[in-house]
């Protein structure tokens, strides 16, 4: 089987991560998916197969005669799509040989354009995979799963040699808890990548360090008529508070190595409000001085309107992966060369974000990301080719015929 006939199977089994559920997976349907993906693992024929009570699973393939003295490599990818886009009754399109001009997602209307989307040029003569407009795709990162079934099942059916090949597939990356459970010692690898990358060419070992900040406020509320001098609008401090922070740290002014302030979510009335943030640099130093910004502003609005009516609780997320990373630098020495055997530059760029590696990487499981060929995550205009798909499981088979003799 293709990989892209993968991905059109998996992205109709809906998903999508939730927050707010607080439980694990936080879609029973990721265990659906889970279930597919093990009697699937189980037919290629791979060992020790199973899914656990919180939703991940796990494989084996074991190493072929005479390389069963290498290191366990691991290959990671995840179930959940996005919260950020519908991820229910996803109906995939194939574009078969792209001209190169607009493509028309006939369930919305909407046109994906070259000018709107430059990389669109790239795809000239390559089957582009949609969907109808009206949901994402969920190659992010089902694409990720499928390209790693496609190696396991080209190196089994072409008798190619390999070391011993560890497999994960885990739930909820998407909402920052794909690591929380990951079973690192049963897992057995030595080190790791994550299939979770954009274009196949993609090779990312640093990315933002994070933290979340919840500003809590209290107001003071009476009758607006009998409010001077008494009130404290709760929802005025808010916007106070927003306004202190620099205009021109938010995600859309930035790019590449800058970070930010982002305002997730605000809820207020004249008695309380709140103001939701995350908060990302990939400088460590300079992250830390963002959070101490943050706690300032907070002290700051406490002088001005009474002890207590500002509190700040900042919590880290994660942190960039590069400081764990450079200690094992073959492993980004060795992508490079699999990604150039597959006859592509390697694209070496800091991630704006992060990913199950991240959080693996400081648990101890190097874990630098590949790419998956994928296009516009999160979104209704997500997209990848065939072509893209099959290149990224070239730059996996590589790159397993490197570390057999490691």
């Amino acid at each position: 089987m293709k990989a892209y006939e993968r991905l059109i199977k998996y992205a109709k089994v809906h998903t999508t991560s939730d927050e707010a559920s607080g439980t694990h997976p936080s879609f029973k349907g990721e265990f659906d998916l889970a279930n597919i993906l093990v009697e699937e693992m189980k037919d290629l024929g791979l060992e020790n197969v199973f899914v656990d009570d919180l939703c991940y699973v796990y494989g084996t393939l074991p190493a072929t005669k005479g390389y069963e003295g290498a290191k366990s490599l691991g290959l990671i990818a995840h179930m959940d799509t996005s919260p950020d886009a519908s991820g229910k009754d996803v109906k995939p399109i194939l574009h078969e040989n792209y001209d190169g001009g607009d493509i028309i997602l006939p369930g919305s209307g909407a046109a994906m354009t070259p000018e709107k989307f430059p990389f669109l040029k790239t795809f000239i003569g390559e089957t582009v995979i949609t969907t109808d407009g009206t949901t994402l795709l969920g190659a992010d990162d089902k694409a990720g799963i499928s390209e790693i079934l496609t190696c396991v099942e080209r190196l089994i059916n072409e008798k190619r040699p390999h070391g011993t090949i560890k497999i994960c597939f885990t739930p909820d990356e998407e909402i920052g808890e794909g690591a929380d459970n990951f079973d690192i010692e049963g897992f057995g690898a030595a080190y790791a990548f994550t299939i979770d990358g954009g274009d196949s060419n993609c090779l990312e070992y640093e990315n933002f360090n994070a933290a979340s900040a919840e500003i809590s406020i209290k107001g003071f509320s009476v009758h607006p008529g009998d409010a001077k001098d008494v009130m404290i609008n709760a929802s005025h401090l808010a916007m106070e508070f927003h306004s202190m922070l620099p205009e021109d740290e938010t995600p859309a002014h930035t790019e590449k190595r800058q970070g930010f302030y982002h305002l997730t979510q605000m809820k207020g009335r004249v008695g309380e409000a709140t103001l939701s943030y995350i908060i990302r640099d990939h400088d460590k130093s300079i992250f830390e001085k963002r959070k101490a910004t943050m706690a300032s502003l907070a002290e700051k609005m406490n002088e001005k309107y009474g002890e207590g009516t500002v509190t700040a609780k900042i919590t880290d997320s994660y942190y960039n992966m590069l400081e764990k990373i450079t200690p094992h630098m073959h492993l980004i020495e060795n992508a490079r060369i699999a990604i150039k055997n597959a006859g592509m530059e390697p694209e070496e760029i800091p991630v704006r974000g992060g990913t199950d590696g991240a959080r693996l990487s400081y648990d101890g499981l190097p874990c630098p990301n590949l790419g998956t060929g994928g296009f516009n995550f999160h979104g209704n205009f997500e997209c990848t080719t065939v072509e893209r798909m099959d290149r990224a499981v070239e730059v996996i088979l590589n790159l397993v015929d490197i570390y057999k003799d490691k």
